[in-house]
């Protein structure tokens, strides 16, 4: 049986796609696969399933609903002619349609018509921006009815402040009710005003999504986020500079941090863990500037690595064998490769019965263990005074009888306290660190350890790093926004001067396909690691399969 949609768009294009088994994400902008170009639409407002021969419509939390037959519904089994309505546009199912056009599940719908869409995106444009001025005109004059920047520093938590806002916002719309203009959202303009007042701004509906991973706030104008691995610059945007001040203000409040002139960068996290980076005046030159890692409302496991394919079965294996014999780990990787993530993952294998201590610059690790101590790192308070750095810490939770050390990651002097807590009985301790390669992580350990001011000879410090680590893990995000784990390497000993090191897996990258992403495989590249005969020797069976030299598609 063939299953048709028929689209059809306020400005009269008609569309026509076959659907073939799978799912079909309707949004507001790329990448669904149906995208309505519309303030009504939401992000990720409806999903269309046909499996088994059925076509099932859900909503996905829209703020204007999805309707089906004028029937609003969170979800419902479609038949032959059944009408859905989302804002203006109307999609139609057929079954036993001929079909005009496939549309994957994975395939970017593309538009019939460039001149006419180039007219209807200028068109949404010119909304976006009479929409942005009405709200910044209403926001001014809640502003004059309250003093809101006096008060911007209050908690959302805050009852009182939350009611008279609440209030006020109601009286301005009912006032200024016969000058909205038709295609304006009475429900999302509340909601935005809420937000803006109270709240994080256009961030509110930012962290929702959670197929955004980062938000790069450049300035009040323009936002970027990270979708998929790829950066795009964001339709929403704050009043102004100031709003982003405040915004920053009401993230770091909670927290006793503080940013102003004279202290001007500051890292904070929100209260869902994700971790936020601000720097203002006078180092910032165009404007407050703010970067949010959202942090996983979901605690990721190695099945779903494998789902994403950032490593095999094989691998994750072998990495829960390391963990669980105590070798000593380190995850490598650029910035934004998902070196937290992966160090959250490894750390689920770390046995229930075992007292763990994690360090932290900001909290992002959630261990699902119970017996574990959180600590975390503070920065001086506003007359300079009171920091205690990670430094601190490591030196600290030496004598708090941990059986694990996990260290968010080393990027000064406390990799040296890290490495002797490695060499003095605390093996199965897992950290990470910033470097390209495996060679390199070598490197940076190096100089980290001189940044800790002992004098130390170049021999020792490879000693130490030698005796310490174990695996190295290095964790890429590749020229098509993916996330792999590129090697796993085993540092194996010296030869003279030289750290010797031998890959165990390694990713084989063989091309790209014809959606531009990166095709390749995981390759053991049979060489067994030195300790599995001191594994077998203690009688630990391990399975001596997972290195044999098979293409791991």
């Amino acid at each position: 049986m063939m299953n048709e949609l028929i689209v059809k768009f306020p400005d009269g294009i008609t569309r026509s796609f076959t659907l073939k088994p799978g799912k079909y994400l309707i949004g507001r902008l790329a990448p669904a696969d149906i995208v309505l170009s519309d303030p009504k639409v939401s992000s990720r407002h409806a999903e269309i399933i046909f499996a088994n021969d059925s076509v099932l419509i859900k909503d996905l939390d829209s703020v204007n609903g999805t309707f089906v037959n004028n029937q609003e519904i969170s979800e419902k089994k479609l038949s032959d002619q059944d009408i859905i309505r989302i804002s203006k546009y109307l999609i139609v199912l057929k079954r036993n349609g001929e079909s005009k056009q496939h549309l994957k599940p994975t395939e970017r719908q593309k538009p019939p018509d460039k001149d006419k869409v180039e007219m209807v995106q200028s068109r949404h444009r010119k909304e976006s921006d009479q929409y942005f001025v009405f709200k910044k005109h209403l926001h001014d004059k809640l502003i004059d009815k309250m003093n809101l920047r006096k008060t911007a520093s209050h908690q959302v938590g805050d009852e009182q402040l939350r009611a008279e806002t609440i209030t006020k916002i109601d009286e301005l719309l009912g006032e200024l009710d016969n000058k909205i203009s038709a295609h304006i959202d009475v429900k999302i303009l509340r909601k935005e005003l809420i937000d803006d007042a109270l709240g994080l701004g256009p961030l509110e509906d930012l962290l929702e999504d959670e197929s955004i991973t980062e938000i790069m706030v450049n300035k009040g104008e323009q936002i970027f986020i990270e979708r998929s691995g790829k950066l795009q610059l964001c339709e929403k945007r704050f009043m102004s500079d100031q709003h982003v001040l405040q915004v920053i203000q009401r993230i770091v409040a909670p927290l006793g941090r503080n940013i102003n002139e004279s202290s001007p960068l500051v890292d904070a996290r929100l209260s869902d863990g994700s971790r936020v980076n601000a720097i203002i005046h006078p180092l910032a030159l165009q404007g407050p500037t703010l970067t949010i890692r959202k942090f996983s409302k979901r605690k990721l496991t190695p099945d779903d690595l494998l789902k994403f394919n950032s490593l095999t079965k094989e691998m994750v294996d072998f990495l829960a064998l390391c963990v669980k014999e105590r070798k000593n780990v380190v995850i490598s990787g650029g910035t934004g490769s998902g070196k937290t993530t992966l160090l959250n993952i490894l750390s689920s294998f770390i046995p229930p019965d075992e007292r763990i201590v994690t360090v932290e610059d900001a909290a992002e690790l959630s261990l699902s263990q119970e017996h574990v101590v959180r600590l975390e790192a503070r920065p001086p308070n506003i007359e300079g005074k009171g920091a205690i750095a990670i430094r601190d810490l490591v030196k600290n939770c030496l004598r708090m009888r941990p059986d694990r050390i996990v260290v968010g990651e080393c990027r000064g002097g406390e990799t040296l306290d890290m490495l002797q807590a490695m060499n003095t009985g605390h093996d199965g301790s897992l950290t990470t660190v910033h470097a390209n390669s495996p060679r390199d992580v070598l490197s940076r350990l190096e100089t980290m350890v001189l940044m800790s001011g002992m004098e130390l000879p170049v021999r020792a410090i490879r000693e130490q790093i030698k005796s310490a680590i174990d695996i190295i893990v290095q964790q890429s995000r590749l020229i098509d926004g993916t996330r792999k784990i590129v090697n796993i390497t085993e540092v194996t000993g010296m030869e003279g001067d030289i750290i010797t090191t031998q890959d165990i897996f390694i990713f084989q990258q063989t091309g790209f396909d014809n959606n531009g992403k990166i095709k390749g495989y995981y390759l053991p590249t049979g060489i067994v690691p030195t300790f599995v005969d001191d594994l077998h020797k203690r009688g630990i069976n391990v399975n001596m399969e997972i290195f044999s030299m098979q293409e791991k598609i």
